[in-house]
């Protein structure tokens, strides 16, 4: 009766480890799902466009929707010029990141979420800016080769 209970007690004590080490593995996919969504945005903070090609994948399977014109579904390279086009012509970006459900299928993730951006679009040739805010919904998915990279980008206005 001793041994069983020991072992028993083994078994439990193994079981709560591996759900432990099922759950920390969740809490980081997350946390790095959520990090890939924030380093797109940051980049309209920051300039800092190098990463863009970092956190989308390169493969003709990627595809995406804008909340602005072209409203044509697109390509891995089509979609790079128009975030770096976008975030160099908006001055004083902000964003805002709302209710984020993440979903992981195994190697597969959806992102939905709300999403608020602000700031100053400028046309440099005439000088001229017009302040912005769009408030809007956002939905990802990504797929884990080795990292986490964006697969698709759907983004959509509410007003």
């Amino acid at each position: 009766m001793i041994i069983k209970k020991v072992k028993s007690n083994f078994q439990l004590d193994r079981l709560k480890q591996i759900i432990f080490r099922f759950e920390v593995n969740i809490l980081t996919d997350n946390e790095e799902i959520i990090k890939i969504i924030e380093t797109l945005f940051e980049s309209g903070i920051t300039k800092d466009l190098s990463k863009l090609r970092d956190i989308h994948l390169n493969d003709p399977k990627f595809s995406s929707f804008s909340d602005l014109p072209p409203y044509d579904l697109k390509d891995y390279q089509t979609t790079i010029e128009l975030e770096e086009l976008r975030f160099i012509s908006i001055s004083d970006y902000t964003y805002e990141i709302r209710n984020p459900k993440i979903s992981i299928f195994d190697n597969c993730a959806v992102v939905a979420l709300e999403l608020v951006q602000k700031g100053m679009l400028v046309d440099n040739k005439a000088y001229t800016g017009e302040h912005m805010t769009i408030n809007g919904r956002a939905t990802f998915v990504l797929v884990k080769q080795p990292t986490w990279k964006i697969v698709h980008i759907h983004l959509s206005k509410i007003d």
